[in-house]
């Protein structure tokens, strides 16, 4: 298949453009509105849509001015030369970069509007790449640099069930082969080749071309969930070419030979892998949306909110009485802070009455069945009290677990905590955590599991005894028994690495580390901030998130802190950390807000004693969610829509059959030489006994 005809060069290449350069036409001016052709007017394409290209001779089109009901060609004789014995010829010939036919350059100077089209599809082009670019955060952070540099390892993408494919990630691992654009090659057009997956972090992966053996000059790092990925036979199924590297094109005589040898029995994505993460993508919750979510003011009660966007699952919600829309906050469709409307009536939980009387015109009720559903309790028997102690996750500084108070006992086994003497004499910092929530924990539990404990703000008793304490206090500790001890097999290990929301500032996903593991509970350390920044988060939190998942929703990462950002924030705290109690580990220090970001001002939260306490320690951070539900019972309530469960693809196996059928026939695929801590991961009895 490879005689008669001459591989790609730098010099053809180069020839081939200076004959078209004298076709050109001018510039044209980027604010052109319209394209006429013969009599038809076509709104000017954006690049993105509305663009097509001949599958016969390669003009690039306004879709609409292209022939058949497929619009795959430009004209009635490229449809008919595209089934003849002509086809070979004339897609060779442009590939290798040699001068049309007679018949091909009559067809390119046929209609103006493929010129026109072309420099449209150019320039949006450009302005799709200055987006992108600026989209980038200012450091120019990368995945595959940043883990090559160090040896980093990252979390699987099955630890996060909650992220598009968590549930269906299969055996996807290392020398998985794929089909990809091949960017080591002069051709015009877009070709492609056959790769292997080296390394896996996350949904990113480092890839090595077929034939480059044991050299690693041109590896690269590419998101496998990308729409440029594609399982090996894809290229023979869409006619598209395959075109071996320019570095290594003389290395075989024989491709499709070698191809057929390192093939034969290897393994691909499943041949759906791209509609399924289509599917995995796709979320019930829709703008215009109204839910009840807590109250980033006052924590002990919600407020009505709508639904302002969704990006890979993750809402903007905007209060409803905010006029300006700038009253928000972000979570995901999974947290346990947002419910349907009339939950907090039904629960007997601190609800704020809205001043608008009527919904508003395109606001309707979300479903109650989107929501989360928390695990059925028993509260008729021995169940939690008022004044019941026990120690919890600050929802206001998540890197502590506290001294704790039940303060009250609501319906379907919710509650609401107070931190000991950190509490507003109104209440209003209160929290609801459900009785099963993996966010609260019985007395005894840091001192068994070598966690810090933070006592109550002001106590000197130290160094902190809960009998001693409890007797002090006149208080019984929560039956342990009443706690949720589950705990999976999440797959998570110390040092790695994932992308994580600040839940400080909830707008913000970080480059983050996992840095403990204690049971089901994970330490996050977020990548360039001190320790003082990290956050106890459960395993099954939808706030973590697989590496490249930012990537593959458009949402953008904040890359890891800089020295000098660090050390600008740490002087103008450091007055105010001297001011605290050497033993109250409180409120955290103000994170810096990444460029073009403002923070949102909270109102202040009136303390007992006159001591303020907001999200942050200080009234102009954007507030944390405060609990998380046991994950286990909200993917059942509420698994990742059109999200198959079933769904477990097993790898695709080439065959030697499969392989000659798909690979050497010529009509059907062209192959086109071109230029730690004790760790726990398992259920485990892990509370000690009160003392007598």
């Amino acid at each position: 298949m490879f005689d008669g005809y001459d591989s790609c060069s730098e010099d053809t290449s180069s020839s081939s453009s200076s004959e078209e350069s004298e076709e050109e036409v001018a510039p044209l001016p980027s604010n052109l509105p319209i394209i006429k052709n013969n009599g038809q007017v076509y709104t000017y394409p954006d690049g993105k849509s509305g663009m097509a290209t001949c599958e016969m001779c390669g003009m690039v089109g306004v879709r609409d001015a292209f022939y058949s009901k497929t619009k795959r060609f430009c004209s009635v004789s490229c449809s008919r030369s595209y089934s003849s014995n002509s086809k070979k010829a004339s897609i060779l010939a442009r590939l290798q970069g040699k001068p049309p036919t007679k018949k091909a350059k009559v067809l390119q100077k046929q209609p103006l509007v493929a010129k026109l089209a072309a420099y449209a599809q150019y320039q949006a082009t450009l302005q799709n790449q200055a987006k992108t670019k600026a989209a980038v955060s200012v450091e120019g952070f990368s995945w595959g640099n940043y883990i090559n540099s160090n040896s980093f390892i990252a979390a699987p993408v099955a630890c996060f069930k909650h992220a598009p494919m968590g549930t269906c990630w299969g055996d996807i691992s290392e020398n998985v082969r794929i089909e990809v654009p091949n960017t080591d090659c002069s051709l015009p057009t877009k070709v492609f080749w056959i790769a292997g997956i080296i390394k896996l972090a996350g949904y990113n992966a480092l890839l090595r071309y077929e034939g480059f053996e044991n050299d690693s000059s041109l590896d690269f790092w590419c998101n496998i969930c990308g729409s440029d990925i594609h399982p090996v036979g894809w290229c023979a199924a869409s006619g598209k070419p395959l075109v071996p590297p320019r570095t290594v094109q003389h290395k075989y005589t024989n491709w499709k030979a070698f191809l057929v040898k390192r093939l034969t029995g290897a393994k691909t994505l499943p041949p759906d892998f791209s509609q399924k993460v289509s599917e995995s993508m796709q979320y019930p919750f829709k703008p215009c949306m109204r839910v009840e979510v807590v109250d980033k003011r006052h924590l002990c009660r919600t407020r009505v909110a709508v639904v302002e966007s969704v990006i890979g699952g993750r809402l903007r919600l905007v209060y409803e009485e905010s006029e300006d829309r700038t009253d928000d906050f972000w979570c995901h469709m999974h947290s346990p802070l947002i419910h349907h409307i009339g939950w907090s009536r039904s629960i007997g939980h601190r609800f704020k009455r809205s001043d608008i009387t009527k919904k508003q015109d395109g606001h309707f009720d979300t479903p109650p069945h989107l929501f989360a559903k928390v695990k059925e309790v028993d509260q008729s028997g021995e169940w939690f009290k008022e004044g019941m102690k026990l120690e919890a996750i600050d929802p206001l500084n998540l890197s502590t677990i506290c001294v704790a108070t039940i303060r009250k006992v609501l319906a379907d086994g919710f509650l609401m905590i107070g931190i000991d003497g950190s509490e507003a004499a109104d209440g209003s910092d209160w929290f609801c955590y459900h009785a099963t929530s993996p966010s609260i924990f019985p007395v005894g539990f840091c001192e068994i599991n070598m966690i810090e404990l933070t006592p109550p703000r002001g106590y000197t008793k130290l160094p902190f005894k809960w009998f001693d304490y409890l007797r002090e206090t006149g208080s019984i500790a929560a039956p342990v028994k009443l706690f949720n001890k589950d705990v999976p097999n999440h797959g998570f290990r110390v040092g790695m690495k994932l992308e994580a929301v600040d839940l400080m500032e909830p707008r913000l996903i970080c480059v983050a580390t996992v840095t403990r593991i204690i049971h089901r509970l994970l330490r996050i350390h977020f990548d360039g901030w001190e320790e003082e920044y990290d956050q106890w988060v459960d395993c099954e939190s939808p706030d973590l998130y697989p590496v490249g998942w930012c990537q593959l929703t458009g949402y953008q990462l904040q890359p890891p802190a800089s020295q000098s950002s660090r050390e600008s924030q740490s002087a103008s705290s450091k007055q105010k950390k001297k001011a605290k109690s050497q033993q109250y580990k409180g409120h955290k220090k103000k994170r810096k807000m990444p460029v073009g970001k403002k923070p949102v001002s909270l109102s202040s939260l009136p303390m007992t004693g006159g001591v303020r306490r907001s999200f942050s320690g200080d009234e102009e951070l954007t507030p944390p969610p405060y609990r998380t539900l046991p994950a286990q019972t909200a993917l059942e309530a509420f698994p990742p829509p059109s999200t198959s469960r079933e769904f477990r693809p097993s790898l695709k196996t080439v065959t030697t059959s499969q392989l000659k059928e798909e690979l050497l026939d010529g009509e059907d695929y062209s192959f086109l030489q071109g230029a730690s801590d004790q760790e726990s991961n398992g259920s485990a009895t892990f509370y000690i006994k009160q003392e007598p």
